[in-house]
């Protein structure tokens, strides 16, 4: 066995009250298919259009390979002109991918092409729509976000292969104490669960998206993701109504961010050594208990 993947509730459109009841207060996530049908961006938003629009501002870039222990997360791993990188995702396969870019500051009338899904829910963080870029073969290691946040995550330009969990699984997945993220010496796709055995059995969710595809992803759930071609994403975050979520976000953004970069800029190759120990500790503990029930 490995992990059970079950395939996502997929509808073209749906109605707020139906949302709601069966999917943002259980926290279940969903492809909208035709959320974005009416947005500008949709056909708009091409590789050529956004070359326009953002040009040769120069972008960090990230790549497949193990986070340095000695460097705060999201560490790039280089930076080339936007246009360039385009022309380099279009053309190549590469692990290269640019992470949760406010192309908005760079093109503001870009926000004129999207529309907030406001008749689903509210609490829509409006100053935080980001773009991620990928190019085939680069992926987007298994976490979950820091701040908590509902998640409307619209595809373009290609596929993506993304994996989902419940973070009541994060001990099973080999969460890093102190952090947002797995233990990134197993691969997702095909785990080993003779090394590690914590994941045989967990349950997650398999999603594909094309080209203006929308991915709801409740508050807490891990994702992992896989450029199947050159393409990129537009996330829109948005509060969970709960004070209690509220309270969480805020608790890991000062302890699991600000704390955990600060030891791991002081204790270096230690801490992290100390961290994945722990992590596997707390994943056998895990699965000898039988949980999560």
């Amino acid at each position: 066995m490995s992990f059970i993947l079950n395939p996502i509730d997929t509808v073209e459109n749906i109605s707020p009250e139906d949302f709601k009841k069966n999917y943002l207060d259980p926290r279940r996530p969903l492809v909208i298919k035709g959320l974005t049908k009416t947005w500008p961006a949709r056909e708009k938003w091409t590789p050529e259009y956004l070359k326009e629009v953002v040009g040769k501002k120069v972008v960090p870039l990230y790549d497949n390979s193990k986070a340095d222990p000695s460097k705060p997360i999201n560490s790039s791993a280089t930076e080339m002109p936007f246009d360039e990188y385009m022309d380099l995702i279009r053309s190549q396969p590469t692990e290269l991918r640019i992470f949760f870019f406010n192309i908005f500051k760079q093109a503001p009338q870009l926000l004129n092409d999207i529309v907030l899904p406001k008749d689903l829910m509210g609490g829509f963080l409006e100053s935080m729509p980001g773009m991620f870029f990928g190019g085939s073969n680069s992926v987007t290691f298994l976490h979950y976000d820091i701040d908590l946040p509902h998640i409307f995550h619209t595809h373009f330009g290609g596929r993506k292969h993304v994996i989902l969990f419940e973070n009541k699984w994060k001990r099973r997945l080999y969460c890093i104490p102190n952090a947002t993220y797995a233990l990134e010496d197993y691969d997702v796709l095909n785990p080993d669960t003779k090394k590690f055995p914590a994941l045989d059995g967990v349950e997650g969710t398999d999603v594909h998206l094309e080209h203006g595809d929308t991915l709801f992803m409740p508050t807490g759930y891990w994702h992992w993701m896989k450029y199947i071609d050159g393409s990129y994403s537009l996330s829109l975050r948005a509060w969970d109504a709960s004070l209690t979520r509220k309270a969480a976000s805020l608790y890991n953004l000062a302890v699991k961010g600000g704390v955990d970069s600060v030891l791991k800029m002081v204790f270096k190759e230690k801490y992290a050594k100390f961290r994945e120990e722990l992590a596997v500790k707390w994943a056998n503990k895990e699965l000898a208990a039988g949980k999560p029930y």
